[in-house]
């Protein structure tokens, strides 16, 4: 996956109320190889967060979110 794809799958991690241990595990669950990073999921998760939520999702990151 590209980062694209992961800041929307970070950014729906946010939104179902996941702390960043839930999101880390289901990321290392869920994309084995391709998995970002723990630093880079606590940085999302806690400082980019409003940025990541004034983003307006394209339609390649909106397909990504409707499954």
């Amino acid at each position: 996956m590209d980062k694209k794809e992961f800041r929307v799958l970070i950014k729906y991690c946010f939104l179902m109320r996941k702390n960043t241990l839930e999101a880390i595990t289901w990321f290392d669950a869920e994309f084995l190889d391709t998995a970002p990073g723990k630093s880079t999921i606590k940085a999302c998760m806690n400082g980019d967060v409003l940025r990541l939520l004034c983003h307006r999702c394209t339609r390649e990151e909106a397909k990504i979110c409707d499954g």
